[in-house]
């Protein structure tokens, strides 16, 4: 019986790129997979057919054969024949596996032989806590950080000097072991030599083999103008070392800014509420408040202000992170309401009161207006 055409049988287009070829398979597969048809020998036929369509469609040198050739192109030895499942079988579901179960089963690179990429460290986190003039100004710190950096001794390769390495016994240098777990043979990492292929033949007695030791390192950070409260600045291949040579990973410094006496911050604006007496409020006038800049600015009191009235001084707030702008300071004005009065600024009060008008206090005489009219109604 003549085969089907591969991308028939996959159910796509001969230009589909190899992510819908992918695609396509898997939902084949999972439909006619063996576990799912018991028994069903037709299943079990496409099943196969599946896989071996994919298997050709899915490499770039098969598939241009194919595309050129068609099923003759393999028919002289160079595919598969007969039945069974031969060893592309075993790689493409193993793709599909990673596919679906991601890390499971170990081992979160793609498959390889020995001599396997070398574990990466792992990225560190590290509290910083500034003031808000440390964040206004910038400025360099420094900070002591504990992580595992190389071992001089060994020059990070875990391996005792003078001595050298042998092929694990376990994989045979592979990095790599294959276990049979029903209908399905699972490729995992080496627990042996942790996908390296090669085994030391005595540890480095300073760092039991691991290539790298614990460590206090002084770092200097940078901290740039106006950065905000839970920024996070990333120095790369600052983190711990690698197992055995491996890359190292990153540092990342999450920056917290204190709570300040006089600002709150939002954004690149600054707030403050000052507290004025009534007098001062009634009159106008002026008085200073500091700045981040370590100088003072003249806040202008406009006559007859009412309370939580805000005065806005340009320029005065925090920089704009990596830009020449600069945000504005608020400055909101609290009136506050005489006490312990003596005896003579008591009858100053009660003979302005006697002369108060609805001009001087409209707010309060229009309110009171209309609560009368509502209680006449």
């Amino acid at each position: 019986m003549a085969k089907r055409d591969f991308y028939e049988v996959l159910g796509c287009q001969k230009g589909a790129d190899e992510a819908t070829l992918k695609s396509a398979y898997r939902k084949l597969a999972m439909q006619f997979h063996p576990d799912r048809n018991p028994g069903n020998a037709e299943a079990e036929n496409k099943f196969k057919e599946i896989n071996e369509a994919y298997d050709t469609l899915k490499d770039g040198q098969k598939r241009a054969a194919y595309d050129r050739f068609g099923h003759a192109a393999f028919e002289q030895g160079g595919g598969r024949a007969g039945g069974g499942f031969g060893p592309e079988f075993t790689s493409s579901m193993s793709d599909i596996f990673e596919d679906i179960f991601g890390d499971f089963m170990g081992g979160g690179g793609r498959r390889g032989g020995g001599g396997a990429s070398k574990l990466r460290g792992s990225d560190l986190r590290y509290n910083l806590e500034i003031s808000l003039e440390e964040s206004f100004e910038g400025r360099t710190v420094e900070i002591d950080v504990p992580t595992l950096v190389g071992c001089d001794t060994c020059e990070g390769s875990g391996a005792k000097p003078g001595t050298g390495t042998h092929t694990c016994r376990q994989c045979n240098g592979h990095g790599k072991v294959r276990a049979a777990q029903g209908f399905f043979t699972i490729e995992r990492t080496c627990p042996v030599c942790q996908g390296r292929g090669q085994m030391m033949d005595q540890p480095c007695t300073d760092c039991g083999g691991q290539g790298r030791r614990q460590e206090n390192r002084k770092l200097s950070v940078d901290i740039p103008k106006g950065i905000e409260d839970g920024t996070r600045i990333r120095l790369a291949n600052e983190g711990e070392a690698g197992v055995r040579g491996g890359p190292p990973g990153d540092l990342y410094i999450f920056i917290s800014i204190k709570p300040h006496d006089l600002f709150q911050r939002d954004g690149a604006d600054l707030y403050a509420r000052v507290p004025i007496s009534m007098t001062t409020a009634a009159l106008g006038g002026e008085f200073e408040v500091p700045t981040l800049d370590s100088a003072r600015a003249k806040v202008k009191v406009p006559t007859g202000t009412q309370p939580g009235q805000r005065v806005r001084l340009k320029g005065k707030g925090m920089p704009v992170l990596r830009s020449k702008d600069i945000g504005d300071l608020y400055v909101q004005l609290d009136i506050e309401t005489p006490q312990n009065l003596s005896k003579r600024q008591r009858e100053l009060l009660e003979e302005f009161a006697e002369l108060e008008t609805k001009d001087t206090s409209p707010q309060s005489g229009g309110f009171f207006d209309k609560l009368k009219k509502m209680f006449e109604a």
